[in-house]
C-alpha cells in the first residue's frame, strides 16, 4: 500500500507540475510588479486578527506562511496587506516558540555559559548553541545580498502569486523526495553543528516566497537523516535568530515611517493572534509528527499550487 501511494504521488506530482508549469509560465513571467508597497496597508481589526490566526497555523506547518498571508487576503479581496505587516506578525511567532522551548533555551543558554567557563568545548548544549548560530549565517548572508543586489526585491515577480504556487509545487515535490529517501535514525540527542550549518543552508530557500522555512528546514532535516520530529523541533530552534531579526527589521522601518492608531491596533491585534495560534501549531506538529508522516503537507501543497495556477488561468485571481 505505501509503495502504491509513493508510486501515485510520483506520477500525479510530476503530471501535476509539468501541466502547471508548463501552461502558465508566460503568466508567471509576465506578472506585474507587486502592488502591494512594503508598509502596513489599511485594515479592521478583526482583518488583523485573521491575519495573525493565517500565520500562526502557516508558520510552523511546512505549507509557508508568507504564501498563505498573499493568496486568503486576495482570495477574501482585502488585497496584499504588504510586506512589513507580514514580518512583524511573525514576532508573535516568535513569542510562541520562546514561550514554548523556553525551557530548553533556557538550559541551552546556561549550559553553553558553563562550558565556557570550564573550557568544555565538546559540551552538548555548547555544540547546539554553535549550531543553530551557524545555521544562522547563511540566511543573514544571502538576505543581505538579495537585499543589495536586488534592492526592490519585495516587489519583484517572485512575489506574484504564481511564482508562489510553483515554489509550493516544487516544495511538495522535494518534501516527497526527503519523505522516500530520509533514514530518520538520528534523534535530538545526536544533533551536531554540521545539521546547524547545513539546516541553515536550507533555511535560505525561504527566501523564495512561498518554499516555507518550516518546509525547507524540515526537507533538509530529512535528507540529514534526522527523525521527523527532530527536524521539525530543530527548524523551530533555528528560526528564532532569523524570524526576530527579519521582524524586528521591519518594525523598525514601520516605527520609523510612523503609524496611525487606526493601524497599530489591527498590527497589534494580528501580533497576539499569531502568538496564540502558533504555539498551537507548534505543539500540535511536534505531536503529530511522532507518530505521522509528512504526506499530508506533501498533498496540500501540490493542490495549493496547482489550485492557484487554475484560479490564474481562468482569471478569478489577477498574478501579481
Amino acid at each position: 500500500m505505501a509503495l502504491f501511494k509513493r508510486q501515485w504521488f510520483v506520477i500525479l506530482s510530476a503530471v501535476s507540475a509539468t501541466i502547471s508549469v508548463g501552461a502558465f509560465p508566460l503568466q508567471v513571467l509576465s506578472a506585474q510588479p507587486y502592488a502591494g508597497g512594503e508598509g502596513v496597508q489599511q485594515m479592521n481589526i478583526w482583518q488583523g486578527i485573521i491575519l495573525g490566526f493565517v500565520q500562526g497555523i502557516t508558520e510552523f506547518l511546512p505549507i509557508s506562511s508568507t504564501a498563505h498571508l498573499k493568496v486568503v487576503p486576495v482570495v477574501l479581496r482585502w488585497g496584499d496587506p504588504g510586506v512589513a505587516f507580514t514580518a512583524i506578525i511573525q514576532l508573535g511567532s516568535i513569542a510562541a516558540v520562546l514561550w514554548y522551548f523556553w525551557q530548553d533555551l533556557t538550559r541551552i543558554v546556561q549550559g553553553s555559559v558553563r562550558a565556557i567557563a570550564h573550557k568544555d568545548y565538546d559540551d552538548y548544549d555548547l555544540r547546539l548553541a554553535l549550531g543553530i548560530i551557524l545555521g544562522t549565517l547563511p540566511i543573514i548572508f544571502f538576505g543581505l545580498l538579495i537585499k543589495k543586489l536586488i534592492p526592490d526585491y519585495d516587489n519583484s515577480p517572485i512575489r506574484s502569486l504564481g511564482a508562489i504556487a510553483i515554489a509550493s509545487i516544487v516544495m511538495s515535490l522535494l518534501l516527497g523526495l526527503a519523505e522516500q529517501l530520509g533514514k530518520r535514525q538520528r534523534n535530538f540527542e545526536k544533533l551536531t553543528m554540521n545539521d546547524g550549518l547545513l539546516m541553515g543552508l536550507a533555511q535560505c530557500l525561504a527566501l523564495i516566497p512561498g518554499v516555507s522555512r518550516s518546509g525547507s528546514t524540515l526537507t533538509g532535516g530529512l535528507l540529514m537523516g534526522l527523525e521527523r520530529e527532530t527536524a521539525a523541533r530543530f527548524s523551530f530552534l533555528l528560526g528564532i535568530p532569523a524570524i526576530t531579526l527579519a521582524g524586528l527589521v521591519e518594525l523598525k522601518d514601520v516605527v520609523g515611517t510612523g503609524l496611525s492608531s487606526s493601524a497599530m491596533i489591527p498590527l497589534v491585534a494580528g501580533v497576539i493572534s499569531a502568538t496564540i495560534f502558533s504555539y498551537i501549531a507548534i505543539a500540535g506538529l511536534l505531536r503529530f509528527l511522532k507518530t505521522q508522516s509528512t504526506w499530508v503537507f506533501i498533498w496540500y501543497r501540490l493542490a495549493f499550487g496547482v489550485a492557484i495556477l487554475g484560479a490564474i488561468s481562468a482569471g478569478w485571481l489577477k498574478n501579481s
